[in-house]
């Protein structure tokens, strides 16, 4: 069994929202999400009732200072708040209001590179004399002309751009715009140490550090090995331009700091990753969470999801404490990938699933109402990788159309006009209309993150599959010194018999939540039949 929840710090046993801050709410009026829009909101976050969603830290995308070329992932100021979100004093604000409600403020930090604005990179591309020249990764060209290499960029083409002031080119992981920051440098360091402190002593509670995987680059800059792939990015198997063995001491050296601050985290986003390698990253002197992204592309089918959960769960080991999640803002959301006339039944039953694992959860802001992705015209579309690979790509920006909070003119979400457009179903699919209706995937999203805030088993529990070989569900047990849930749920859209592979009837079992109110009497023997696309959760009661 695992520790008792009192002893678990907040990153532990809390679930992570993640607001995608320019389309959660606009309170200016220029289409724009905001710091106001998000302090106008946290009671919705968390009021301290069931009434509200329930979450115990928001995660914020970055609102630092940026050009945006990549939309706050190209960063010019990492100490200031840029102007379309705000002011230093809104965020001061955010941070206290949010405390006051037991909300902690999570802060994204892109240190992989900064924009090619940023003043470190403008000294460091003046000359190749420059005190801040070895700040970024120059190189010559190659004897016989070229780039240093054949590595790519993520966005499409050589990842080396050419600078004909310096007649050097510079390694760029994404956009040209974003120039790699040299690791190995120790004023790098010193610099990301100092920023770090800054925020911490403004009552920051943790960082999600974007790319953390990628901080160091092969000394030798060799090539990567071919792998098949669609994108020149993906036909590399990227062993030299990422996850190298440098990481190591530079997340024992982010634990070090961030622990003097008290409960504070660093959670890391990696660009790629297995929950083997995840595991190491996530040791107790390194990073505290790593995000483990392999629920996502699983497809609707519980052999695919318990053979994923099962590899994390053998990874990391019964101390171990991996982070899930089923959506963020760089994947089709968790609705379009499972779509069909039952999406809403899914989304429960994957928000059942995703609640009740053993290890942090984090939510995509917008799959707690079944947000759809959104179309959005060639003409309006703002990702740079969907403008580089349309129409095969269609890019971000569906996943990151505006948060409906009401089926009013601009949705509620801004009286100017959107920077994306608003979702077409909005006056269906929205937050007030979805706060009224007991059946909707809001209310269902409540309940479960409140279940799970009072329940030993499911915010610290480990876990137990109690299916070998599932066929139309998963059943599976969480288990605390204090307490023992079983949690079923039913994939198919069709009523379906689970047989489990352990008799619980050593217990005692009644009936806590699901999605069939009164469908069931307290648990008997090894059979469970449950409804199309049925949760249920019991509690052992001795």
């Amino acid at each position: 069994m695992s520790e008792s929840s009192e002893s678990l710090p907040w990153w532990k046993r809390g679930v992570i929202y993640q607001i995608y801050t320019r389309s959660f709410a606009d309170s200016n009026g220029d289409g724009i999400g905001d710091l106001g829009g998000i302090l106008a909101h946290l009671d919705y976050l968390n009021d301290g009732t069931p009434a509200s969603l329930g979450v115990d830290a928001i995660w914020l995308s970055p609102i630092f200072a940026s050009p945006a070329f990549d939309f706050g992932y190209d960063v010019s100021d990492y100490c200031a708040i840029d102007p379309i979100f705000g002011r230093l004093a809104d965020l001061d604000e955010l941070i206290a209001q949010a405390h006051q409600r037991g909300i902690r403020v999570i802060l994204d930090l892109a240190l992989n590179h900064t924009s090619h604005l940023h003043p470190w990179f403008l000294e460091s591309r003046a000359s190749r004399s420059s005190s801040k020249r070895d700040w970024y990764l120059w190189q010559d060209p190659r004897p016989q002309g070229g780039p240093p290499n054949r590595w790519q960029s993520v966005f499409g083409g050589r990842a080396w751009q050419w600078d004909p002031a310096t007649r050097q080119y510079y390694y760029h992981m994404f956009l040209p715009q974003q120039p790699d920051l040299n690791w190995r440098n120790p004023q790098v360091r010193e610099e990301i140490d100092r920023i770090m402190r800054f925020w911490l002593e403004r009552g920051v509670d943790g960082f999600r550090l974007d790319v953390v995987n990628a901080y160091f680059k092969d000394l030798e800059l060799r090539d990567n090995p071919f792998r098949w792939g669609l994108r020149a990015y993906d036909r590399q198997a990227h062993v030299y331009d990422a996850d190298r063995p440098e990481l190591l001491p530079a997340y024992t050296a982010f634990r070090r700091l961030v622990d003097r601050y008290g409960d504070r985290m660093v959670v890391g986003e990696p660009l790629m990753g297995n929950p083997q390698v995840l595991q190491q990253y996530c040791r107790p002197d390194r990073l505290h969470l790593a995000f483990d992204f392999d629920l996502i592309s699983c497809r609707w089918n519980p052999r695919a999801f318990q053979r994923t959960i099962l590899a994390c769960e053998q990874a990391f080991g019964p101390e171990g404490w991996p982070c899930y999640a089923l959506g963020n803002h760089d994947v089709s959301r968790l609705v379009s990938r499972y779509p069909g006339p039952h999406a809403p039944e899914r989304a429960k039953v994957a928000a059942a699933l995703l609640l009740t694992l053993h290890g942090t959860p984090s939510l995509y802001q917008g799959e707690e109402i079944g947000m759809r992705d959104s179309p959005v015209p060639r003409r309006r579309i703002l990702d740079p990788a969907g403008k580089r690979y349309w129409p095969l790509y269609r890019g971000r920006d569906p996943v990151r159309t505006p948060l409906p909070w009401n089926d009013g003119v601009g949705a509620g979400f801004s009286n100017g006009r959107p920077w994306l457009p608003i979702n077409p179903d909005f006056r269906s699919v929205n937050v007030a209309r979805e706060s009224e209706d007991p059946g909707s995937v809001l209310s269902f999203y409540r309940r479960l993150i409140w279940l799970r805030r009072g329940s030993r088993a499911l915010n610290s529990g480990s876990f137990q599959t109690l299916l070998r070989n599932p066929d139309s569900g998963l059943a599976y047990l969480r288990q605390s010194q204090e307490e023992i849930m079983l949690v079923a749920l039913n994939f198919r859209g069709h009523p379906a018999q689970i047989v489990l592979d352990e008799d619980p009837s050593t217990h005692e079992w009644e009936w806590r939540l699901g999605t069939h109110p009164g469908s069931h009497g307290p648990l008997v023997g090894r059979r469970l039949n449950l409804q199309p696309y049925e949760v249920c959760i019991f509690q052992a009661t001795r």
